[in-house]
């Protein structure tokens, strides 16, 4: 009898050691698996001719490198794909236009923390430009015949391709929507090169675009800027945010700045038409948060 209890006892013990080693190895490789979890990126489509594919590629291989981890890039088809992408927790970082930011900041709490500088400076703006055959050389001419204008805004959800234009002629009490204008049409194109070449080719008469984007169409030779003739431009506008998701830890933010803020790679830079990096804040987009309460886009 003696011998049985202890048998049974050897058994019992040598179980539960397997169950433990088991369940540590699980708690190993969920760790593992934790620690291996991708860190994933949306980027806004800020044109939609010519591929960013090779820029993507090379920038998940810095950002990879610097972080530790796996790093994802996807290029989304629209701005709001961007935004929702982040409300639903469905990535960790994004390249957003300045309007894209601001809805998200409220939306989701996203905070901005690296922009791209162009020319040495994290500044840009809205031009509203027409083709050089046009008769007129300011806005102020156009907006005398408006009747005669078929207008192009960019993406609906654009910062310099939709909001502040859209607000200077609103100002000018010509623009109120879609709907509801002086001009012979309005319509939204949904890119800014798309704006661009339909001004080119004369199928629409002017048109607002992200001055930062329509230098580099001309010096890409995309577009021929001999061509088209520049009519308005907005005040300054602070640069495109990358921002990271509310629940970003502040190690994690170090190192995607310290990272950007390195970037030399010609690759990368070309892809946004920039010339290096800089920390950013949620402090540098009021101006355009003011723009989107006005316009009833989010609330105070």
């Amino acid at each position: 009898m003696k011998k049985l209890l202890a048998l049974l006892f050897t058994s019992i013990l040598f179980f539960s050691l397997v169950a433990c080693t088991t369940g540590n190895e699980g708690n190993e490789a969920t760790d593992e698996t934790e620690e291996a979890e991708d860190f994933t990126i949306g980027v806004i489509p800020s044109q939609t001719e010519g591929s960013m594919e090779a820029a993507m590629e090379e920038l998940q291989t810095i950002l990879t490198e610097k972080l530790g981890r796996t790093v994802k890039v996807d290029v989304y088809p629209d701005y709001n794909g961007v935004v929702e992408a982040m409300n639903y927790d469905k990535i960790d970082m994004a390249y957003f236009g300045p309007l894209t930011y601001v809805v998200a900041h409220a939306n989701s709490g996203a905070k901005a923390i690296i922009t791209q500088l162009i020319d040495g400076e994290p500044f840009y703006h809205s031009y509203i430009i027409t083709h050089v055959d046009s008769p007129w050389t300011s806005l102020e001419e156009l907006l005398t015949e408006t009747e005669e204008v078929d207008f192009a805004f960019g993406d609906i959800n654009s910062t310099s391709g939709s909001l502040i234009p859209s607000i200077e002629l609103q100002d000018r009490g010509v623009f109120v929507s879609e709907d509801e204008h002086e001009f012979k049409t309005v319509r939204y194109t949904g890119s800014h090169d798309a704006t661009a070449l339909s001004i080119q080719n004369k199928q629409v008469t002017a048109g607002a675009i992200d001055s930062a984007i329509y230098n580099q169409l001309v010096e890409s030779g995309k577009i021929d800027g001999e061509q088209i003739k520049i009519i308005w431009q907005s005040e300054p506008l602070f640069q495109y945010p990358w921002a990271v998701h509310a629940d970003t830890d502040d190690e994690t933010i170090e190192k995607l700045q310290a990272a950007f803020l390195g970037i030399k790679d010609p690759v990368v830079l070309d892809a946004f038409g920039a010339s290096g990096f800089i920390e950013a804040t949620d402090k540098d987009y009021e101006s355009i948060r003011d723009a989107a309460i006005k316009e009833g886009i989010i609330n105070e």
